[in-house]
């Protein structure tokens, strides 16, 4: 006969490895499908297969669950890139995003986002975080490129750089207009370059006219 040395057998159904990645899949589809408003705990929970019980212990709200569900989706979808250099870095990221951007599921977090946010201050919440965290990671790449060397202005602003790509995005999905395509990723990169790296060599011609940077020349139309 075994003896038990006191330790009690273990009851109830094992941890579910997939259910963590499966609750926050069906977040996201819910919250495209009808809002932050219109997104239920327990509809998530019947979609996912899971007891109420098994979200509340992982997620202590339904604002805590849309956020995390909506920053896995960003964190697949537009992961964060460390090539080597600022240029590199901001190319992989600006690839993602338009890739992403010129899907069904991202122009719907996009519009959501514009609708959302404007009516629900609890959406508008959401958003500002994934914002947010964007910023980090671009400040992050930011002092990376310092770090090696690379001269980026004293004046970059990782604010700056996420709103004006941001903006771009909530435009076209406003006046309906197709999102630019993955192919514009190294020119919509180039602009950023230009506004936050240090010219290099010398900038103004004898007869005053500007040089081209290493990136190219804004006016010039080639």
């Amino acid at each position: 006969m075994e003896i038990n040395h006191g330790v009690r057998p273990r009851r109830g159904r094992p941890r579910d490895p997939d259910a963590e990645p499966r609750i926050r899949r069906y977040a996201v589809q819910l919250l495209l499908e009808r809002g932050f408003d219109g997104m239920t705990v327990d509809d998530v929970a019947e979609a996912a297969g899971v007891g109420k019980a098994t979200i509340y212990r992982r997620w202590a709200s339904k604002e805590l669950l849309a956020n995390d569900a909506m920053a896995d989706l960003f964190d697949i979808e537009i992961p964060d890139a460390d090539t080597g250099s600022i240029a590199g870095d901001l190319r992989q990221v600006y690839r993602y995003a338009l890739n992403f951007a010129n899907t069904e599921r991202g122009l719907a977090v996009i519009r959501l986002a514009v609708s959302e946010s404007s009516r629900d201050e609890r959406s508008a919440a959401i958003y500002r975080q994934l914002l947010e965290r964007r910023i980090a990671l671009t400040r992050a790449a930011l002092n990376r490129a310092r770090s090696r060397g690379e001269p980026v202005k004293s004046t970059a602003d990782p604010v700056l750089m996420v709103e004006w790509m941001a903006g771009v995005f909530v435009i076209r999905a406003l006046t309906g207009q197709p999102m630019p395509p993955p192919e514009e990723a190294d020119r919509l990169a180039e602009v950023t370059l230009r506004a936050i790296l240090e010219p290099s060599g010398p900038q103004i011609r004898s007869e005053g006219q500007p040089v081209h940077s290493e990136f190219g020349d804004p006016a010039d139309p080639t």
